[in-house]
């Protein structure tokens, strides 16, 4: 399995055990330079958005890999962690709905969990 599946498949599970809505993987590198996956997912509240956010650095980390950068944490409106190959959205529902992210990577391909295993 290569590199950037597997943050993908860490991050998704990551997500799913803090209860994450509408998790959605694309799959952008054959599109964009910025990295192999954009994963993207809403929480109901802002706990839950900084937990989700929490779990995925945390669960990625203990894997070996080392955020390159993140930011929107404090407010938790949206939650970008970026891990280079790998990139997270995490959202509240509202804020996901208007920057509308699998439309504007429409071109992307979708990826299912099953995919990343």
């Amino acid at each position: 399995m290569d590199e950037a599946k597997k943050m993908a498949l860490i991050a998704v599970e990551a997500l799913e055990e803090k209860k994450a809505e509408e998790i959605s993987v694309l799959n952008i590198s054959h599109i964009s330079t910025l990295g192999d996956y954009f994963i993207i997912a809403n929480g109901v509240n802002r706990n839950q958005i900084q937990a989700m956010a929490d779990n995925v650095e945390e669960a990625l980390g203990r894997a070996g890999y080392e955020p390159k950068h993140i930011e929107g944490y404090r407010t938790a409106n949206w939650i970008l962690l970026d891990f280079k190959d790998v990139i997270i959205h995490v959202f509240g529902k509202q804020d996901r709905d208007f920057y509308d992210l699998e439309h504007i990577w429409k071109d992307g391909i979708p990826v299912t969990k099953e995919d990343l295993m």
